[in-house]
């Protein structure tokens, strides 16, 4: 196929998987492919970009919040067009993006709870940790208030977000206010009644899937203490190789084995107990909520997996909070595999429920492979992702209508109200102005309308008083030309 236009993409999903293979399609050699260049939509269906670096990593880590920078740099060149508060399935479905683009790709993300099914699991203090998340990173489809009652909480986990959200349930709030954290974040964790906080591995040290910095970040949150019994410390064979074969699980089985060794002097008024060979069984209700969580004791098999020994514990908690891990959700129109999570794919390929190739349609990032990994692996997988896609693009069927204003007539003649790069520009500006008296670096806006209606008004004011000048000049310079007659 020979066009004289550029190749048309749609990107559904703003986070980092979306802008790195944005990027990696701006940059890519279409020479072959019969297209003159790319012409890329980065689709959001939130009023902000970033997805999981704004809205999944915990205020008090504005070390891994830097990656935004980078983000923003990909951003803001202007050679991708990023267009948010466009919900896919509801807004815009897959049919209707194909008659505007040649290819699309989605790069959604995973937001659920993965389930964990143990008795009691649905009772009204048992959390999922994603939810947790989204409420304390003010994502704007979450309630405003968290129940916050419970004096001894339980996490289920043995991961970087197990450790955020004890983290956060254990930090004092006013801790947290040089951060981004949003006001009524702020207050919430300020009446929170916490003093411990018990985190449950199943596995043993070496096999948990702390990383060493986050780990040693626990032991120095003010005026709590970490602790960590030396009964549940336990190494077999598969327990050393791995010891030996990486220095992250050295470095952070010398950190828990310090602390079996450090006893806390008494003073502080919270506590972090990290429990090892716990597997949860049951949420324990009484009178229809939680008190209590009962897990049974694990023992290592040999080879770094573990096996149930019948010998259980009940520990007195009046919430649980489930940090298993995270899971896809399916897409109006996308075939979806509901075991993994994932997009049906292959490479990125996007597959038919017989296995074949569905033309023209991709996927990158978590809603790919699962969550699984750091930020950064998002990168290996947008470049094969995007390497198919070039080679694809040959046999594309071409969209009906490219245009790129034809898209916007599609929304906007929905009622859709979507915002581009430089609403953000100016949401992003207002956050900073909220944190500067403070020497915050932002504060953020919650509600999805105070996003939305926040940056219009301030876009139109700024037009309006463009115009307005405009016209000022326009007077001017015609009574001149009156005098000078």
């Amino acid at each position: 196929m020979s066009t004289q236009r550029p190749l048309r993409v749609a990107v559904v999903g703003a986070g980092p998987a979306g802008i790195y293979a944005s990027d990696t399609l701006s940059k890519a050699d279409l020479s072959a492919t019969g297209f003159e260049g790319v012409s890329i939509d980065l689709i959001e269906r939130l009023p902000a970009p970033f997805g999981l670096v704004r809205y999944g990593v915990a205020p008090d880590h504005p070390r891994i919040k830097q990656i935004i920078v980078a983000l923003e740099k990909v951003l803001g060149r202007g050679d991708i067009r990023l267009l948010t508060n466009v919900d896919f399935g509801t807004d815009v479905t897959l049919e209707e993006l194909r008659r505007h683009y040649d290819a699309v790709v989605f790069s959604t993300g995973s937001i659920k709870d993965a389930a964990l099914a143990i008795p009691g699991v649905d009772l009204p203090e048992s959390h999922g940790a994603a939810d947790f998340v989204s409420w304390y990173d003010g994502h704007p489809d979450y309630p405003r208030e968290w129940p916050l009652e419970a004096s001894t909480v339980a996490v289920l986990g043995a991961g970087n977000v197990a450790l955020d959200v004890a983290r956060m349930l254990a930090k004092h709030a006013d801790d947290l206010l040089p951060t981004e954290i949003p006001d009524n974040v702020y207050r919430g964790l300020k009446a929170s009644k916490v003093t411990d906080v018990h985190v449950f591995a199943r596995r043993g040290p070496a096999q948990v899937k702390f990383s060493p910095l986050e780990l040693r970040e626990l032991g120095h949150v003010p005026d709590v203490d970490v602790l960590v019994d030396p009964e549940d410390f336990e190494f077999d064979e598969g327990s050393m190789a791995a010891i030996d074969s990486s220095n992250q699980t050295k470095q952070v089985v010398k950190t828990l084995t310090d602390w079996t060794l450090k006893e806390g002097d008494g003073t502080a008024s919270r506590r972090i107990h990290l429990h090892f060979l716990h597997a949860p069984v049951e949420v324990v209700g009484t009178d229809g909520h939680v008190s209590a969580l009962r897990t049974e004791r694990t023992r290592l098999r040999g080879d770094g997996t573990v096996e149930g020994t019948g010998d259980l514990h009940t520990w007195d908690v009046q919430a649980v909070y489930r940090a298993v891990g995270y899971f896809g959700s399916p897409l109006p129109g996308v075939p979806f595999d509901e075991l993994k999570g994932v997009i049906s794919n292959h490479e990125g390929r996007v597959l038919t429920p017989e296995g074949e190739t569905v033309p023209g349609v991709y996927c990158t990032g978590w809603i790919k492979r699962g969550p699984v990994g750091l930020i950064g692996h998002t990168k290996s997988d947008a470049s094969e992702t995007v390497r198919h896609l070039v080679s694809d693009a040959a046999s594309f069927a071409p969209a009906p209508e490219p245009d790129p204003e034809a898209v916007l007539e599609t929304l906007r003649g929905k009622g859709v109200e979507v915002l581009t790069w430089s609403d953000w520009e100016v949401l992003d500006a207002y956050e900073r102005a909220l944190g500067a008296p403070h020497g915050r670096q932002r504060v953020k806006v919650v509600s999805r309308e105070e996003m939305v209606k926040f940056s219009r008004e301030v876009i139109a004011e700024a037009e309006a008083e463009t115009e307005a000048k405009a016209e000022a000049r326009a007077d001017a310079a015609a009574r001149a030309a009156g005098d000078g007659a």
